[in-house]
């Protein structure tokens, strides 16, 4: 009960300072909270935009860390979740004229439509075979969204361009309420997939990652169970790449690739498999790393990135959530063995 407590505690004051942050960063900057309102130019409004990338990947990641840290698929193909999402959205808006709910209905018709397609596989396929089925599957839509045949609506290999968001949410001129917007929505979807995973389905999703083999002895039809892991992420990987195309005047078929399905993996590695709000911790990490390296470095901010994320897997190999859960538990029962010596 403590140990919820403090939890809820600790969520309640980062979701405060997430909520002050752009006041706070103005204040700092010498910018009233009035010209933060009307979305004045300065640092607050950098710090803004820098946010809502780290939202948006930590919904992207947490997305991932559903199937591979709870249920225990290995997917690389996750960032075809993330593409259909972005590049539909931006289709719908440029190329149709559809309106944000409209676009956001059609996405999410998209993303359940795709995770029955990763579904097929499942009865047939596991393990290391259903990884590299899922690669294919995602190195066929990046094939697809680079093609010249599709280049009309995709933009091929320069990107979707030239998408108009509406003016009530644009990033441009309405930074503040975006950044709010995806604040809320990083929230709500973190409050989802809490409620998932201490639900009946998601103690089938967190058993079948430990041993399928006897959940099915148990009477579960395991595929079910995996099918819904897979939809629901699906949906938020989708729902990261609406907001994605809403954020960015650009939307690069490296969204597609291979390498953002390694991104995400990334993200939940720096922050903890199957803790959830590793997520959101490992974007910051992330993206505040990327950010500070490639500033002061340059191009050969890769290199030490790969270098550092090779530490973080050799010496904490559970994250850094993941890290400090095995700490405090350890630490609280240090204090109680010795607690417990000067009580005899």
């Amino acid at each position: 009960m403590k140990t919820f407590f403090a939890s809820t505690r600790a969520s309640l004051v980062t979701l405060l300072v997430l909520v002050l942050l752009p006041f706070i960063v103005g204040l700092f900057d010498g910018a009233s909270p009035a010209t933060i309102f009307v979305n004045g130019s300065g640092q607050s409004k950098f710090i803004q935009g820098l946010a809502i990338e780290i939202f948006i990947l930590a919904i992207y990641a947490i997305s991932f860390d559903l199937i591979f840290g709870i249920t225990g698929l290995l997917s690389f193909g996750h960032s075809m979740f993330f593409g259909v999402g972005a590049y539909l959205t931006g289709i719908a808006i440029k190329s149709f004229g559809l309106s944000l709910l409209p676009t956001l209905s059609l996405v999410f018709v998209a993303a359940i439509l795709q995770a029955i397609l990763f579904g097929l596989v499942l009865p047939r396929v596991k393990g290391i075979t259903f990884a590299l089925v899922t690669l294919g599957l995602g190195s066929v839509f990046h094939i697809m969204v680079m093609s010249s045949e599709m280049s009309k609506y995709t933009g091929a290999d320069v990107g979707l361009q030239g998408v108009i968001v509406p003016a009530f949410i644009s990033p441009a001129n309405e930074r503040l309420r975006f950044y709010f917007v995806m604040l809320v929505a990083m929230v709500l979807v973190y409050l989802a997939y809490q409620r998932f995973v201490t639900s009946p389905t998601g103690r089938v999703c967190v058993a079948i990652r430990e041993n399928e083999g006897r959940a099915r002895m148990l009477g579960y039809n395991t595929f079910y169970f995996k099918l819904a892991a897979l939809t629901l992420s699906s949906l938020t990987a989708a729902l990261a790449g609406f907001f994605h195309t809403l954020y960015q005047p650009i939307v690069s078929p490296n969204v597609a690739g291979l390498g953002f399905t390694v991104t995400a993996l990334l993200i939940i590695l720096i922050g903890g498999v199957g803790t959830l709000n590793g997520a959101f911790v490992g974007a910051v990490v992330y993206r505040l790393l990327d950010y500070g390296l490639r500033r002061y470095i340059g191009e050969s901010a890769s290199f030490i990135n790969g270098a550092i994320y090779v530490l973080f897997v050799l010496f904490i190999p559970y994250g850094i959530v993941g890290t400090w859960k095995i700490r405090s538990l350890q630490i609280k029962q240090g204090w109680e063995r010795l607690l417990g010596m000067f009580s005899k």
